[in-house]
Parts: structure tokens; C-alpha cells; sequence
């Protein structure tokens, strides 16, 4: 996922707007390129933590519902497609990286899969209905939505205690979240990688 330089919305593309590509890494769709838009800002998650995170939820993507907040290129949710999951949603709020991600959804035959909403997370969430296996959650780190988006997530019943959750941030989870959110999960998994830090939260309760 990429972050953005502003909290609201992505900074405006250097000059005309390009495309920028990333690969997924396994799978059914094993190095197929994934379009992004070229803005200032807007960057994947590296490799090396796609492949940390995704040896995490090995054992749990086969036929699972997936949510990708602020998907951005879509290449979480796109590589849990290609290893398994059964659909994800992505949420992306910037318009031409949203038809991006149908472009990308149509290349690798997906549409049926797939749903893009183009809309702000915190707008989209509450329209949301049904639990997720899995949820992507990696804003903006200018943007501070991490304990927004997650108690929007349990206030919808979006998920429970057998939900996986995905956490990346710019800082320590206790600095993200409030002592009170954070006692409502247990950190299955954790690391930091450059300036991200990454976490695989389980709802206690």
C-alpha cells in the first residue's frame, strides 16, 4: 500500500499523470505487473514486508473475505487473490488509482472477485456489511486514521475474534492506538522494516 504526503488526499502527480508498476510475488498470479498512478507520495509496500506479511497469513487465505483499506496500487489485496482468498474489497479514494485498480482487476480476470469502491475508508466503512477474514489497514501515515478505521471496524461488526488484522504504521502500535484499543487486541505478529512498522492483531474481546 502507498502512503500519501497529505491526510486527505494523494499530492498532485509530477507533471502528466504516469503509471508506475509492481509485481505480484506468488501464486496463481505469480509476477504478473500491477499499474499504479505516479504521484508524488503513492509507494507499494516493498517486497520484503509483503513476503513477511503474507508468510504470516499463510494457513488463512484459502476462500477468505479480505478488506483492503486505502488500497492504493491494490497489491495486498491483488496477492491475496493470487494465493487463495475467495474476494476482497478495496477502498481507494483517489479516482484515477481507483480505475487503476479495475484495469488491473480486468488484466488478471478478477472482476468477479473484486469490488473497488472509490471513497474515503472512514465514508465507505459504515456501508459495509458481513465480517472479514482478513483487513488490510495501511493509511496515510500523515493521515492518523489507524484508531479511527479500527474502531469503525468493530462499531460495524466488520470484524471479530477470528478476523485477521493487518496494522502498518510510521510509529510503535501504542503510539498509533489508545491504551484502551490496544488491550482489545492481542499482536500476533510484529516487525519493523525502514520506517514501517507492522503488526497482525487478533480481537480479544
Amino acid at each position: 500500500m502507498k502512503k500519501r504526503t497529505t491526510p486527505h488526499q494523494h499530492t498532485k502527480p509530477k507533471q502528466q499523470l504516469g503509471k508506475n508498476q509492481v509485481r505480484i510475488i506468488a501464486g496463481q498470479h505469480r509476477r504478473r505487473q500491477l499499474s499504479f498512478v505516479d504521484a508524488e507520495g503513492l509507494r507499494p509496500t516493498p517486497d520484503r514486508l509483503r513476503e513477511t506479511l503474507f508468510n504470516w497469513l499463510m494457513g488463512y487465505l484459502q476462500q477468505s473475505s479480505v478488506l483492503d483499506m486505502c488500497a492504493g496500487s491494490g497489491c495486498l489485496g491483488f496477492e491475496a487473490l493470487s494465493r487463495g482468498a475467495k474476494s476482497v474489497i478495496f477502498i481507494e479514494p483517489y479516482t484515477p488509482q481507483s480505475r487503476l485498480l479495475k484495469e488491473n482487476a480486468t488484466l488478471l480476470q478478477l472482476e468477479k472477485q473484486t469490488t473497488i469502491i472509490n471513497d474515503d475508508a472512514r465514508t465507505a466503512l459504515p456501508k459495509l456489511t458481513g465480517r472479514f477474514d482478513i483487513v488490510f489497514i495501511d493509511p496515510p501515515y500523515a493521515a492518523n486514521l489507524w484508531q479511527e478505521l479500527l474502531e469503525q471496524l468493530i462499531q460495524h461488526q466488520l470484524i471479530d475474534t477470528d478476523s485477521l488484522i493487518y496494522l502498518e504504521a510510521d510509529k510503535p502500535l501504542t503510539a498509533v492506538l489508545s491504551e484502551d484499543l490496544c488491550q482489545r487486541f492481542s499482536v500476533l505478529k510484529s516487525t519493523k522494516v525502514g520506517q514501517a512498522h507492522a503488526f497482525l492483531l487478533k480481537m480479544i474481546n
